[in-house]
């Protein structure tokens, strides 16, 4: 791991102030955004509600997988193709979407992105089988990617150096709210009128974060357009994977997120089997779970601070792992405090490794974040279809094993030292 365990985030290679920028009362004396200020705010809940309708898209059918199943006939592996088909989709188009921001802008990308993932939303409930809905579900990951592969990368760019720890702990925030989100209120609209209308408001609320997102943008002020090239974006990302420390960042999110998805992928259906046996919006509602993950990586910054980034992965690891255990106990109460150190602990981890990356990488950040995106939504649809494999084949036990062997890995990548 990086032997720093604090610093600063350099601009992008090629994104340099502009001298006849105009002085902003938002703004220090070289254009950034200080925490405190209106830009600052505005940049801040821009992101979060974009960051809030990319993962409520994104996950959209995660809490409604029972009923897929239920509607279309499908087994648990089939279902967990609508999730998977999203965040693989994603992650093979993100580096393209970050080698697009680099000529057209992060605003502009983040802006197209946001748009069209939900327009696409309001056509995927009227999917007649799970092919269509399938396919629908990959192009809304394409559509996705602009957002997780430029976010990062603009926060780096526009705000102080000292500011952007909280500013991507309160980015990421707004995405375990949006995950949440659209399983609560999804699990509740299904249960009352069908998956089909409750896919129809998640892709309506997206709409309308969207159009928060265009408004309160602040318009980039540290990036400066060059031009598309293959062979420099194939350079930039052959520099990225030699660097040792950038790929253990990638494996600790890729084998953080696996163990996500395989838990939250195959939670709908263990609660509502017996011996739960809970409803569709009992099970949503258990969702609100991720409300711990906003907490937690909004904390994240500050735990890094105090204990360094090798302790908050410990912390993390640890968490995570109590949790999984915990969840192998009979009692209600016992699975749903598992899912609680589960979600805090997935979301120190991830937020740590995310800022670690726009910290560590001193050129072409904007790739290196889309590296890690990518590495990390593979690690979601690897691991919610093995998860969901290994549910439907032996339960419960078979997924948490599972989970532990990636979280295994991931303590060898993230607790090495330097």
């Amino acid at each position: 791991m990086n032997p720093a365990d604090t610093g600063s985030a350099a601009p992008t290679a090629g994104a340099t102030a502009r001298p006849d920028a105009p002085a902003s009362p938002a703004a220090d004396d070289d254009g950034r955004l200080r925490a405190g200020t209106s830009g600052y705010r505005r940049a801040n809940l821009a992101l979060f509600a974009a960051g809030l309708a990319t993962f409520a898209l994104l996950y959209s059918t995660q809490a409604l997988l029972p009923a897929l199943s239920a509607g279309l006939r499908l087994s648990p592996a089939q279902a967990s193709l609508t999730v998977s088909a999203s965040t693989g989709a994603l992650a093979l188009a993100l580096l393209p979407a970050s080698a697009l921001s680099e000529k057209y802008g992060r605003t502009q990308v983040m802006t197209a992105s946001v748009f069209s993932a939900s327009l696409l939303a309001l056509a995927v409930p009227f999917a007649p089988n799970l092919a269509t809905l399938v396919a629908l579900r990959a192009l809304q990951g394409v559509a996705l990617a602009g957002l997780p592969a430029t976010a990062m990368a603009y926060l780096a760019e526009e705000v102080h150096p000292a500011a952007v720890p909280s500013a991507i702990g309160l980015y990421v925030a707004g995405n375990s709210i949006g995950g949440m989100s659209s399983r609560v209120a999804g699990g509740a609209i299904a249960q009352a009128y069908g998956w089909r209308t409750a896919l129809f408001a998640v892709g309506l609320t997206a709409l309308a974060c969207a159009v928060v997102f265009r408004a309160l943008a602040p318009r980039a002020r540290h990036f400066s357009p060059g031009p598309i090239s293959p062979a420099a974006l194939g350079r930039t990302v052959a520099g990225h994977l030699r660097d040792a420390r950038l790929r253990r960042l990638y494996a600790v999110g890729m084998l953080f997120m696996a163990v996500f998805g395989a838990v939250y992928t195959v939670l709908g259906y263990r609660l509502t089997a017996a011996p739960y046996a809970l409803s569709q919006s009992a099970v949503g509602a258990v969702f609100l779970v991720y409300l711990v993950g906003t907490g937690t990586s909004a904390a994240s910054g500050a735990l890094s601070a105090r204990i360094g980034r090798r302790g908050a992965f410990a912390v993390a690891l640890a968490l995570c792992a109590g949790g999984l255990l915990l969840t192998l106990a009979g009692p209600l109460v016992a699975v749903l405090l598992g899912l609680v150190l589960v979600t805090g602990g997935f979301f120190i981890g991830h937020a740590v490794a995310s800022g670690a990356v726009s910290r560590t990488a001193r050129t072409g950040r904007a790739q290196a974040s889309a590296l890690y995106l990518t590495a990390y939504y593979i690690g979601n649809s690897l691991g919610g279809t093995l998860g969901a494999s290994a549910y439907h084949r032996a339960g419960w036990p078979a997924t948490t094993v599972l989970a532990l062997a990636a979280l295994a890995l991931a303590a060898t990548a993230a607790l090495r030292r330097p």
